[in-house]
């Protein structure tokens, strides 16, 4: 059917352009003769030839053209055409040659391809008329335009889709939901085929649509979103202005309807029952309750409170913020004795009240709760809830302090026993009568040690200690006069010699250990043994204090420093107590200002008896002396440095060492070494080291006569010394070699005793021998170490040369 329709709007646009093409005008030149002559020359146009133009009129062509042959669009002619093919008529620009084709005689414009309107809208070309056998213009070249002209081919189309809106529930009639629009390809400019109109096609019954704005309105004003949360609308947009012919298209708009609070809570039960023991703590929950409200979110939330002067003593109901429940707890102590069931009212509000729905009813509901107290075993109760008792000091042993009482709350009211807890009276300073309660002393109270006693007594029941109650009591010992006052210090005065009579010396306070009610009152007195006083006076300052002063002129410390005054001190009682205390006055020498200067009669006798240059001379004895002292402290040190240092250029300690002789490696005490040291003065051989020769070690010296004093060892004359020359040296390098080893550890760790030696001991001390050729000046250059031992065999050497010649 679409298709019939598109033929027909065809051929009435046909029809159309015919009645175009009979009224196209000619703009033609304002001349009507011309001369022979080339068009365009420029001698025609000075004489005054007006140029030539175009004959036509705007072209249009009918989009979605459906027929069969070329779509004529129009033609082009220019008024110097005299109909004899002499000009040709060509095109260029947008589609020329494809879509547009040109007759060249006639100027005849069809269309040879289908257009559509929504693509493309008009299309700019290009005309030229040229002379067919020159083909030079005849006129310049002018642009025209192809308008297509629209038809309705396209329906109006939802592009913002899905579309999700929302509206409260109970709104009023016409209450805007949210608006829809649909776009339609068509030129809205032409004829009403972009003229869009909507309209409902599912859910009228509940929602309109405005038919131009696309708005979406509430139909009636019961929408309840209990009863349905949602609803699915289907809207039309149709073309033409809804006439007939006209496209659409529709698109399903999504309604939720939202909640508002219009419906109370209701609680499912009129009556709810709970137990719970009657030693419950406060605070204890009993049981949970729960209203229900259809709204949902914030509308749903609320409060519960008990409403009934009973329960608002005894329980207490909160609101569980993310259940919404109410939660009943214990307010006050329960007991099973004084009532076995509570009623409690619990009423539930919504906690947001909309004021446009007051209306409808109260949003609030009561429920009943009944709560059942269990009965069980307590512990005694103690009664009166007293804690504080008071005692004498002095009280004696096994008065009685005070009496608790406890009962049993219990039905059966089992009798009650009692003790102390030991832990709060480790010193056992109070005692308990078990069956009457009474608390007595155990021990001598003192006030003054302990003022307070805080105990805790238990109370059972006699058949079953279990069930045990505590209470703190708190015991006060009253105080009784049973400590003298004492001088507050031991009190320490000066005296100037020049004192004068009633000058103050000392103010003087006391302290008292007792607390007495009605507050301390001191009498100062001098003692008996002062009553023959005359040179100080004690005067009472009536409060508490007492003050010493002179009575005579003037204090000699050379005849007595030092004044002892007693003094007793009596309060009040009862009974009334007294002590002495004794105040130490010193005489001292002051300044003119009185500020004292010494007190020291011995420092006096000696700065009147040495004069100032006395004092200079003995400071300069005592400085004389610790010079003395520090250098003969540091010639000392000098002296022991010196020794160490010949010390450490001795070898004997070396030779010690030596254990490789014929009484094996253990024998060390192959050597008498104090001959060796006593025969030897190594201070000296080492001053004659310098040349080496044997007669520069100082005249009358011979080292080959003293070596006959070391212990003599036999030795065949056959031995040969290279073997262990070599060793040795081979050795040595070794050792010179290793950065790491000392260069005296090679000649302490020799243990070779060679092969087959007739002779129990290699030590070169001991193989001393008039015939034996060996050379020992290489030990020379062994270092300091072996300086002394080359020394030695050196000589030897040289008395041995003597010898033979």
């Amino acid at each position: 059917m679409a298709k019939g329709l598109r033929g027909c709007l065809c051929t009435m646009l046909l029809l159309l352009c015919a009645v175009q093409e009979l009224g196209c005008w000619a703009m033609h030149t304002a001349g009507q003769g011309s001369d022979p002559g080339e068009p365009g020359d420029p001698a025609l146009l000075a004489g005054g030839r007006v140029k030539r133009g175009w004959v036509w009129n705007q072209f249009f062509v009918v989009e979605e053209y459906t027929g069969t042959e070329p779509l004529y669009v129009g033609k082009i002619h220019s008024d110097s055409d005299e109909g004899d093919g002499s000009i040709k008529y060509t095109i260029s620009g947008e589609g020329a040659g494809t879509i547009f084709l040109i007759d060249e005689i006639t100027g005849d414009i069809h269309a040879t391809e289908r257009l559509d309107r929504e693509q493309k809208t008009f299309y700019t070309l290009r005309a030229q008329a040229r002379d067919r056998q020159t083909d030079q213009l005849l006129e310049p070249e002018s642009e025209f335009i192809i308008k297509v002209q629209d038809i309705n081919d396209s329906e109006p189309r939802f592009l913002e889709g899905p579309y999700i809106g929302s509206v409260a529930e109970l709104s009023p009639v016409g209450t805007s939901v949210m608006q829809v629009m649909a776009s339609d390809a068509d030129d809205p400019t032409y004829g009403s085929s972009a003229r869009v109109v909507y309209s409902v096609l599912e859910g009228e019954q509940h929602f309109t649509v405005d038919s131009k704005t696309g708005v979406i309105r509430t139909a009636v004003a019961d929408l309840d979103r209990e009863t349905q949360d949602r609803y699915e609308v289907v809207i039309r947009a149709t073309d033409m202005a809804g006439q007939l012919g006209g496209l659409s298209g529709s698109t399903t708009v999504t309604i939720v309807v939202t909640d508002v609070n219009d419906n109370p809570p209701r609680f499912p039960q009129k009556m709810y029952q709970f137990s719970i023991v009657e030693t419950a703590p406060v605070g204890t929950a009993i049981g949970r309750v729960k209203a229900e409200d259809s709204d949902v979110g914030e509308n749903t939330d609320m409060t519960y409170q008990v409403k009934d002067e009973e329960g608002v003593e005894m329980f207490k109901v909160t609101t569980d913020s993310n259940t919404q429940e109410a939660v009943i707890t214990v307010q006050k102590p329960l007991d099973y004795e004084s009532k076995k069931v509570h009623t409690v009212v619990v009423e539930a509000l919504n906690k947001f009240v909309d004021p446009r729905f007051v209306d409808l009813g109260t949003f609030r509901d009561q429920t009943i709760v009944r709560v059942s107290v269990l009965d069980v075993d307590e512990p005694p109760e103690f009664r009166p809830p007293s804690n504080l008792l008071e005692v004498q000091e002095d009280a004696h042993v096994g008065s009685v302090v005070g009496v608790v009482t406890a009962l049993d709350p219990d039905t059966a009211n089992h009798p009650v026993r009692y003790a102390i807890d030991r832990s709060t009276d480790a010193e056992r300073i109070f005692d308990i009568d078990a069956k009457t309660g009474a608390i007595v002393t155990g021990k001598v109270l003192d006030r003054e040690t302990a003022g307070w006693h805080n105990i805790t007594v238990l109370a059972m029941e006699a058949d079953n200690h279990s069930q045990v109650s505590r209470a703190s009591l708190r015991i006060r010992i009253l105080d009784v006069n049973d400590n003298p006052p004492e001088l507050a210090t031991p009190y320490e005065a000066a005296v100037c010699e020049d004192a004068k009579p009633g000058q103050l010396i000392q103010t003087i306070s006391v302290v008292d250990r007792d607390e007495p009610q009605s507050g301390h009152r001191f009498y100062f007195t001098l003692a008996p043994e002062a009553t023959n006083n005359h040179h100080f006076s004690l005067l009472d300052i009536q409060d508490n204090t007492a003050a010493v002063h002179t009575q005579r002129v003037g204090f000699n410390r050379q005849e007595q420093d030092v004044y002892l005054l007693p003094i007793l001190v009596v309060d009040t009682g009862p009974p009334a107590l007294s002590s002495t205390g004794t105040l130490t006055i010193r005489v001292c020498g002051c300044d003119s200002t009185g500020a004292i200067q010494s007190c020291n009669s011995t420092a006096y006798v000696v700065s009147a008896t040495l004069s100032p240059g006395a004092l200079i001379a003995l400071l300069v004895c005592v400085l004389i002396l610790v010079v003395l002292v520090l250098l003969i402290l540091t010639l000392k040190r000098h002296h022991k440095s010196h020794l160490t240092s010949e010390e450490d250029e001795d070898m004997r300690d070396n030779v010690i060492k030596y254990n490789d002789e014929g009484g094996g490696e253990q024998d060390t005490e192959a050597y008498d070494m104090s001959a060796l040291r006593s025969l030897y003065d190594f201070s000296e051989i080492k001053a004659g080291d310098g040349g080496g020769g044997p007669g520069e070690g100082g005249p009358g010296r011979n080292p080959s006569s003293e070596l006959h004093a070391l212990p003599q060892w036999v030795q065949s004359p056959d031995l040969d010394f290279s073997v262990f020359r070599d060793y040795i040296c081979r050795k040595v390098e070794q050792a010179d070699e290793d950065l790491s080893v000392p260069p005296y550890d090679s000649f302490q760790t020799y243990a070779f005793e060679g092969s087959d030696s007739p002779v129990p001991s290699l030590s070169s001390i001991n193989t001393w021998s008039s015939g034996s050729e060996q050379d020992f000046s290489y030990l020379g250059g062994w270092g300091p170490r072996f300086r002394q031992l080359a020394a030695l065999y050196a000589g030897r050497r040289g008395g041995e040369d003597s010898e033979e010649s």
